[in-house]
């Protein structure tokens, strides 16, 4: 970096205003800076939710600012022919005013973790920072140091290869997150009604329907679970509560509701489980940063991209139907569920075909023949 900085950095932002597991993901890459820039502050650019997320938790971020809506920024899919350089164009005055008060900060590198381009270096070119970097493919603006955006890579790597563009490393490869005793206090309602005894959760919402195994089919992995002697909690959030009563009605067996708790009180209920089995959604990659076993239910493309990097505590039922159930035309590479054929839009699942034997299966991989007590 001598050719760019004649000093160590002194404070470095990074832009990562998107969703849950977006931010998981990225957590390896901000550790390696902050490993090798260790008396640098890091200041996270995101949304308000990370920053109440992260407030009192132990990270590597110093400190987070949050980010004013702007297209392709933090309130659109990045990497979509669909978006233009929005980030050129600002507009707002909000906008103008936030780019104002970073280049006042005065950072000595402005780094971006997400999509090719288009919309996002426009944007922190405006912000002031000595160096920048992240990703580009043309005709996106260019900016310091990049590597190309390619669909299909794991997100943990590729954010920690962005890293490795301003010089910082780490061995730490698996992103982590420390349950605090805020996050205790906050799942205690809900311990009291598992009354101590061992739990698994099941998670079986997420944004995207076509990510969304049936509820009938998570009803019985359920009863499986009652039926090995563990109360069975059903996560979501609020939007997700059709859902869960779904999953509940198929049930043979009661299980636990549970679409009340913030981010923190959902870690520590995830941490204590006795294992985790979730569509590909932020709980699943929540689940995985805070220790639990999992049994996630992915499309097969997307696990290039969101599936974990080891095997050991975590399993993987994997669906590999391409085309769309309804009218049968095949995602077009790289994009994943969305098919040139304007046509298309149809809600379908693409993971309904997993077998329930399938992921049975997988759970009795990860589980012990016999429970103990210290699984609650």
């Amino acid at each position: 970096m001598a050719a760019y900085l004649s000093s160590a950095p002194g404070k470095i932002a990074v832009l990562h205003a998107k969703a849950l597991g977006d931010l998981i993901v990225a957590l390896p890459a901000l550790g390696a800076i902050k490993e090798t820039y260790t008396t640098a502050e890091l200041v996270l650019l995101s949304r308000p939710w990370v920053k109440e997320f992260l407030a009192m938790r132990p990270s590597a971020v110093d400190r987070v600012i949050n980010v004013p809506s702007l297209t392709g920024v933090n309130n659109a899919v990045e990497t979509t022919d669909k978006v233009q350089s929005a980030g050129a164009g600002s507009g707002s005055v909000e906008v103008e005013l936030f780019c104002e008060a970073m280049r006042a900060e005065k950072f000595d590198l402005v780094i971006h973790m997400q999509g090719d381009g288009k919309a996002v270096n426009p944007f922190i070119n405006k912000l002031g920072g000595r160096l920048t970097a992240g990703m580009r493919n043309p005709p996106a603006e260019r900016i310091d140091r990049s590597i190309p955006y390619v669909h299909y890579q794991s997100e943990v790597l590729r954010n920690l290869e962005i890293a490795a563009l301003v010089g910082a490393h780490t061995t730490h490869l698996e992103p982590q997150i420390n349950v605090t005793p805020a996050d205790e206090q906050e799942a205690a309602s809900i311990r009291e009604t598992i009354k101590g005894k061992p739990y698994a959760v099941v998670h079986s919402g997420a944004d995207d329907i076509r990510r969304i195994w049936p509820s009938d089919k998570f009803a019985v992995v359920a009863d499986s679970l009652v039926g090995k002697g563990y109360e069975v909690v059903l996560t979501g959030t609020s939007k997700e509560e059709g859902i869960i009563t779904n999953v509940m009605r198929s049930m043979a067996h009661t299980a636990i509701p549970c679409t009340s708790l913030a981010l923190g009180g959902l870690a520590a209920l995830l941490k204590k489980s006795a294992l985790v089995i979730s569509n590909d959604t932020g709980p699943l990659h929540l689940a995985r940063a805070v220790g639990a076993l999992t049994v996630g239910i992915y499309w097969a493309p997307n696990v290039l991209n969101w599936g974990p990097l080891s095997r050991k505590r975590h399993r993987l039922a994997i669906s590999w139907q391409l085309e769309c159930p309804r009218c049968g035309i095949k995602p077009v590479s790289p994009w994943p569920f969305q098919p040139v054929a304007p046509d298309c839009d149809h809600p379908y699942s693409f993971v309904e075909s997993i077998p329930v034997a399938e992921v049975l299966g997988l759970v009795d991989e990860l589980l012990p023949a016999e429970k103990t007590s210290g699984n609650s």
